[in-house]
């Protein structure tokens, strides 16, 4: 137990369990949506934090970390990103298809509610990153769907999406913004409004609900770990297995094939009764 409350006390704003409980209080949220959208926002509702949303029974269900939606209805959804995730088996990177899933579900899940195509809320996808995807320094990159005939064509499906590079140099934000970005890289407090996140994150970690919360979080983080390895662990022994049948087929063919040619056939004939072509038989021959 001991090591969970440090491993809680050890957390900055840029663990997704933190950033959550941070964004959860809602004037240092609306604040945030605020300066970065320049608007004024009477209020904001919490949809469910942290909700899975699990359109179909067979579909890949997606973890939000904040989803809001403020009174004009528009829904935010706020995402703390700490590493750039890409597919090892593509070299693909994950975070463009992620962020249109992401689009997908909560458009589903509005339309399941029914809502008309035309009542889907206008909405935000923020993700809060410790990395330039992009590599323009830009400290917002924003998003819009627009034609490529005609760029002053914007479709106007009211879906945006945001990548907050928390390193960038480039492009204007508000002096709070970039000094959240500041305490979100190395903990820097330079500002009142980064003074009252620190006060809150105290807060938070002294909040024994939230210890409790935190502990379950871990053991629930472990076991997904835990079953990953387990499945990875699986697949790797079932293609072994997979992979030992196939040679052992292998060298049955060929020690089939060795038979026949010292019997005497010819190698068309030994191709068709070990199914090998007749480049294999060949080579056997040959050896």
């Amino acid at each position: 137990m001991q090591k969970q409350i440090s491993n809680l006390d050890k957390l900055t704003l840029s663990n997704d369990f933190l950033f959550k409980h941070v964004m959860l209080r809602k004037r240092i949220c609306k604040h945030i949506l605020e300066e970065l959208l320049h608007t004024q926002i009477a209020d904001i509702t919490y949809l469910e934090a942290e909700q899975t949303i699990d359109v179909y029974p067979d579909s890949h269900g997606i973890r939000l970390d904040v989803r809001i939606a403020d009174t004009a209805n528009t829904h935010y959804n706020l995402e703390m990103q700490v590493k750039n995730p890409v597919n090892r088996a593509t070299g693909k990177f994950l975070l463009p298809k992620r962020t249109r899933y992401y689009q997908a579900m909560l458009d589903t899940d509005m339309l399941q509610k029914g809502q008309d195509y035309d009542e889907l809320s206008p909405t935000y996808i923020i993700f809060f990153c410790l990395f330039d995807f992009f590599q323009d320094s830009q400290r917002i990159y924003t998003f819009k769907k627009r034609c490529l005939e005609n760029m002053n064509i914007e479709l106007a499906d009211e879906a945006v999406i945001m990548f907050l590079n928390t390193l960038g140099t480039k492009g204007d934000v508000s002096p709070d913004i970039q000094s959240l970005f500041d305490y979100i890289n190395s903990n820097i407090i330079n500002s009142n409004f980064t003074r009252e996140v620190a006060d809150t994150i105290v807060e938070i970690k002294n909040d024994k609900k939230v210890r409790d919360a935190y502990m379950t979080y871990e053991m629930r983080m472990k076991d997904m770990r835990d079953e990953a390895h387990a499945e990875g662990k699986a697949e790797g022994l079932a293609e072994g297995k997979a992979e030992g049948l196939a040679e052992g087929k292998a060298k049955e063919k060929t020690a089939t094939a060795k038979r026949l040619l010292s019997m005497g056939l010819s190698v068309e004939d030994i191709a068709k009764a070990t199914s090998l072509s007749v480049e294999q038989v060949e080579a056997i021959k040959a050896e």
